[in-house]
């Protein structure tokens, strides 16, 4: 039995990869595990971390929950010591459980390679401790996004770690030319082989506006049933109307921040292509705003924060696929059918 261990920078999409993968992975016969060590992310109420439970339908795996992700660890972690003092040796009982079904064991890293290192069971030290080959989704912003990308690379080397190979994940379509002609040779030069370039797409990357309400919290004041509508943009309504409606009409599926006191701006986004209104403050708007969204079936929701506050926020808001979200799941697969080099990634696994 192999495993893969999926790792990366935050937001870059790895639990997708680790998702399309596994589909791939399956169609070709393998039996696959998947496991997640470390759990950081959200939770499913009453059942556990979103990721394991979204891969556990989808991949129809018998594993329980508390298997698949034995260790939970949030921002604070260590002011749970006791819980945290066992982890290692949960994690190894609950990995060989999970290989003895499987031909195959994904291992979906935390949401940062370094995520419990004080403890010793960061991303990299439990590659070696299970023997697993590493696969790195990196995240592109900028050239630094490649300057990281070689010293993740060469961190592994230097740990003992064998590397399958790299994939960009979520790549902005303004940078999409420029990473896979120039970052992809310069990453290859360097000796670390390039697997995949993968564009952004909103069905995957896109959180819904029920994403930002989780965040945000508030009240929905209108077209409730329109929470699953994608946020690509986000536009600050700040300005006068005038200046606004160049900003507004440029943005599309976006949400729009703005006071509940603006009803001329926020009428006036109604009229484009927006997905949700954001009113801050707590002031309410005009009854004519919620008649208006609720015929053009945009969701609004009121925040007691200000502007700056709800702003900051957003950096919170993330999307995770759902086990209904049949789209997505497509998608996850397609990237890895159009977008990678899967087979080597198969003969990494494979070949002794």
């Amino acid at each position: 039995m192999k495993s893969l261990y999926i790792m990366g920078t935050p937001g870059s999409g790895k639990t997708v990869v680790a998702l399309g993968l596994a589909q791939k992975l399956q169609q070709e016969g393998y039996t696959v595990g998947y496991f997640k060590p470390v759990a950081s992310g959200r939770k499913v109420p009453g059942s556990g971390d979103m990721d394991s439970v979204l891969m556990k339908k989808v991949l129809n795996l018998k594993a329980p929950l508390d298997i698949i992700a034995p260790v939970s660890a949030g921002p604070f972690y260590l002011s749970a010591q006791m819980v945290m003092k066992d982890a290692l040796a949960r994690i190894r009982s609950a990995f060989e459980e999970i290989s003895r079904e499987a031909d195959l064991v994904l291992i979906d890293g935390a949401l940062s390679m370094d995520i419990l290192g004080s403890r010793g069971i960061d991303c990299v030290t439990l590659a070696k401790t299970l023997g697993s080959c590493a696969l790195l989704v990196l995240k592109v912003e900028n050239d630094y996004s490649l300057d990281n990308a070689i010293y993740l690379n060469r961190h592994l080397v230097l740990e003992g770690v064998s590397i399958a190979g790299n994939i960009f994940s979520n790549v902005p379509r303004p940078l999409y030319a420029k990473t896979d002609g120039v970052y992809r040779p310069i990453l290859e030069e360097s000796g670390y082989k390039t697997l995949g370039v993968f564009p952004s797409r909103p069905e995957i990357a896109a959180p819904t506006v029920a994403e930002f309400y989780d965040v945000l919290g508030g009240e929905i004041l209108a077209a409730h049933e329109h929470l699953n509508m994608l946020v690509e943009d986000v536009v600050i309504g700040a300005m006068t109307i005038a200046g606004a409606l160049t900003y507004l009409r440029r943005a599309a599926n976006k949400a729009v921040i703005l006071g509940g006191d603006r009803a001329d701006l926020a009428l006036a986004a109604l009229e484009t292509s927006t997905s949700v209104l954001i009113l801050t403050g707590g002031l309410y708007p005009d009854v004519k705003v919620l008649a208006r969204a609720e015929e053009m079936h945009v969701p609004v929701i009121l925040v007691h924060y200000d502007t700056y506050t709800t702003i900051e926020k957003l950096a919170l808001v993330s999307r995770h696929i759902q086990p209904h979200d049949q789209e997505s799941i497509r998608a996850a697969l397609e990237n890895i059918e159009s977008y990678c080099d899967w087979t080597s990634i198969i003969k990494s696994l494979t070949t002794d």
